[in-house]
């Protein structure tokens, strides 16, 4: 049976253009043809960059669905994600993260065969975190060297760190619904195992900035949460940036960064990977609701001005 490649659907926040350029390249590489993705801007973003970040879409090809603003409350983005997939239509839906680099261990229409075959209506991933050789927060000047080179590190940091879920809905059929952040679909449970390696190239130049924003608002009940999990994880990031001279500890045992490539996936993926989403539990409510380290409100030229 002949199955199309699925529509690629994104709610995109002020990303860098380099980041925005490399995660279309890498997606038309798996082959995806069809990209529905929309922008949401905070207050804070200036008008410049939302204005260099929709000329840089429509240069790549792609015709932005539509530009909101406001607080980037927790459901703003499966709201607009929502909206996205009812305009693609029928059947599976390729979601990702604009720091979001899927990784497969087969062809796109293998994979989606074998998760009809198993009736279960989603495609399981996992995030690999990425990080610079030292894990300073570093910036990526792509004329420079890839993202390969610039972050050649990758551990589970959201899992281990942040104690936040690092499960993904990769792919999902249009028929099934998925929660705020794709870490999860009520009733579904992906039976794909490895999960796919989803690369996270999140922890670079701004991101400081940005969780110390996200922590402000969380908190002060600026941008609406569903529960302390943000603000728990975004204090914890704090803590640890703040213990290890502003940098990710790229050293410590405990986070076991290693060596990874988008080029292949790693020898020891499948049998790490699977244990972990296998016996991942989120963490109890002490474990959300631990005190952290007083963060004063970002300036506003600070850091990326993602969310």
């Amino acid at each position: 049976m002949l199955i199309n490649p699925p529509p690629l659907i994104a709610v995109i926040g002020p990303v860098e253009v380099p980041l925005l350029a490399a995660w279309v390249r890498h997606y038309r590489l798996l082959g995806i043809e069809r990209f529905l993705i929309a922008f949401h801007f905070p207050e804070h973003v200036p008008d410049q960059q939302r204005q260099e970040l929709q000329a840089a879409s429509r240069e790549l090809g792609i015709i932005p669905t539509g530009t909101t603003t406001g607080p980037w409350h927790e459901h703003t983005n499966g709201e607009l994600r929502q909206a996205l997939r009812q305009q693609a239509g029928p059947g599976w839906h390729l979601l990702a993260d604009a720091d979001e680099f899927q990784q497969y261990p087969a062809p796109l229409d293998e994979v989606i065969a074998q998760a009809e075959h198993a009736k279960n209506g989603v495609v399981g991933g996992l995030m690999l975190d990425r990080i610079s050789a030292d894990g300073s927060l570093t910036g990526w000047d792509p004329q420079t060297g890839s993202l390969d080179t610039a972050y050649p590190l990758g551990g589970f940091l959201t899992h281990q760190l942040l104690r936040g879920d690092p499960r993904k809905i990769v792919l999902a059929h249009s028929s099934v619904s998925v929660a705020s952040g794709s870490h999860r679909a009520e009733g579904h449970r992906p039976a794909n195992r490895p999960p796919v390696a989803v690369h996270h190239f999140k922890w670079h130049a701004g991101v400081r900035q940005d969780i110390e924003r996200r922590a402000v608002h969380s908190a002060d009940g600026t941008w609406k949460t569903a529960s302390p999990a943000r603000l728990a994880e975004a204090r914890r990031l704090l803590q640890h940036l703040h213990r290890h001279g502003g940098r990710i500890a790229a050293e410590s045992r405990n986070l076991d960064f290693r060596l990874v490539s988008l080029q292949t996936v790693p020898d020891w993926w499948a049998e790490r990977a699977t244990r972990l989403v296998t016996t991942w539990r989120p963490p109890g409510a002490a474990d959300q609701s631990q005190p952290g380290v007083t963060i004063s409100s970002p300036s506003p030229s600070g850091g990326s001005n993602r969310a």
